[in-house]
């Protein structure tokens, strides 16, 4: 593995003797039909990556509703609600040109798609004249596609997300978004360092295949991220795995690209490690596969609206600032904070976001296989929103909902329904401060907040926040701006 400084600079990888070099001009892709493919980045030449491409999304323009279009339903049989955690999915994602635009939903004709997988029927939503869909790279491979060489296209995002720009505070916002969101190069180091661990860890369990999950792959990340990683093992029995673990750790402590192992025997057991010569960690489970399915979930979300990214990442920057997002203090994970987040912007009069799960029920099927699951989101069609709030008012509008609409003791925050959900006496939910409810196990994501006198540490930063913004409209009233992107910056 190089250290960021070489990777920043477009050094060989291999210059440093830790890593050893490809076998030949390969490719990454998420075709995990072949164990060897899954997720493998693969470098065409020794001494760069190839650039990931960074498309803007087509100027589309509104379809305006029809006076005697009725507004759509979903025609189709809702999913079991009992269905099982332990289904993972194969990493590929792409989107249809055709724009959906916000609500009401129109019917327009869309082509039908490439098999195996059924289309959904024809829709649009109706909204702004903005698309963010066709961010998805169109060259994932296809169990039957012939190889291609460019891989991973996500959205431009510097002259269109300036038309959200229109006050001082979403401009800090956008600062802010771009100087700390993950860079190519940083996915990149964080590919390369999966790519070999896969291939050392076949040693040992030869059909195992490593996947990159969490805010890495799902667009939600920034130049200080750590990478997550999920291993699938699959068989007859059921692994251990503590066991696995700590076989793995053992292995690690051979390699010499990798440092500091450290096994945690939490409710999901990780194996935290670094990349030797950096502060790049990774923490390791086994078979955690509903990670994988929500991965691709929320990068459904991230890049249906060029909004969404910019929030989110300013958001969690806020609440690790004022110490509310820790899980294992007692305050939110990093997943539940974006969970609030698209709740919100699902729940506004005008909404920037609908609801994945509920609009295309088979695109996030949780009982498809992990090889066929990434083929769902290319055929969901660009989302528009009307709304047309800027940054700005977003931001503030998140933190006046949670301080004085939502009620989080009659309340459950659900994503997957694109609503707020009365709390019932489950066990699930019963006593419990905050309810955010998993996409797909459905149990309740915020359960780490289990102290009073965090919920109302919680509560308090967001009313505190509110009134200083709405009084200030500036970002540096509620964090330090440029300390924090001097941190980030200081990652390249």
């Amino acid at each position: 593995m190089f250290p960021r400084s070489a990777a920043s600079r477009g050094r060989s990888a291999y210059s440093n003797g830790l890593y050893p070099p490809p076998p030949g001009p390969l490719r990454y892709e998420y075709n995990h039909q072949r164990p060897a493919g899954v997720n493998s980045f693969y470098v065409p030449g020794l001494e760069r990556f190839p650039p990931y491409e960074w498309k803007p999304p087509p100027l589309t323009s509104p379809v305006p509703p029809s006076p005697h279009t009725p507004t759509m339903t979903n025609g189709r049989k809702r999913q079991n609600d009992d269905y099982s955690p332990h289904v993972v999915k194969r990493q590929r994602l792409d989107s249809s040109s055709h724009p959906r635009i916000g609500s009401p939903l129109i019917r327009v004709p869309l082509p039908p798609p490439p098999p195996p997988l059924p289309r959904h029927p024809d829709r649009v939503v109706a909204g702004s004249s903005r698309s963010s869909f066709s961010g998805f790279d169109r060259s994932y491979l296809s169990p039957h596609s012939h190889p291609r060489p460019q891989v991973f296209a996500v959205p431009e995002s510097s002259n269109s997300l300036q038309d959200y720009a229109k006050d001082k505070l979403s401009d800090q916002m956008v600062e802010l978004f771009e100087a700390c969101q993950q860079q190519s190069s940083d996915l990149a180091r964080k590919e390369m360092c999966r790519a070999q661990l896969q291939q050392d860890i076949q040693r040992v369990y030869a059909v195992a295949r490593l996947y990159l999950t969490g805010s890495s792959m799902n667009g939600l990340g920034c130049r200080s991220s750590d990478a997550d990683l999920c291993l699938v093992l699959k068989g007859n029995k059921r692994p251990d795995p503590i066991h696995v673990l700590s076989v793995l750790q053992r292995l690690f402590k051979t390699l010499s690209y990798v440092e500091r192992t450290q096994l945690i025997r939490a409710k999901v057991p990780i194996l935290r490690f670094r990349e030797k010569g950096s502060d790049l960690e990774f923490d390791l489970n086994i078979n955690n596969t509903v990670g994988i399915r929500n991965t691709f979930l929320l990068r459904s979300y991230a890049y249906a609206d060029l909004r969404i990214r910019p929030m989110i990442l300013v958001i969690k920057k806020w609440a690790r600032h004022n110490q509310i997002n820790d899980a294992s203090k007692g305050t939110l994970s990093s997943y539940t904070l974006v969970l609030m987040v698209l709740h919100y912007l699902q729940t506004l009069n005008e909404p920037v976001l609908p609801s994945l799960q509920r609009d295309y029920p088979e695109c996030f099927n949780p009982f498809m296989d992990i090889d066929m699951v990434p083929d769902g989101p290319k055929h969901i069609p660009p989302y528009v929103s009307r709304n047309q709030s800027s940054l700005g008012e977003l931001l503030l509008g998140f933190l006046k909902y949670y301080s004085t609409s939502f009620r989080w003791d009659k309340q459950v925050i659900s994503v997957r329904e694109a609503r707020a959900l009365a709390k019932t006496n489950s066990q699930e939910w019963r006593n419990k401060y905050i309810c955010v409810e998993e996409p797909f196990e459905r149990n309740n994501v915020a359960r780490a907040v289990h102290e009073k006198i965090k919920f109302d540490a919680i509560k308090a930063q967001f009313a505190e926040s509110c009134r200083i913004l709405q009084q200030r409209k500036d970002l540096n009233s509620i964090l330090p701006v440029r300390a924090i992107i001097n941190k980030e910056s200081s990652r390249r």
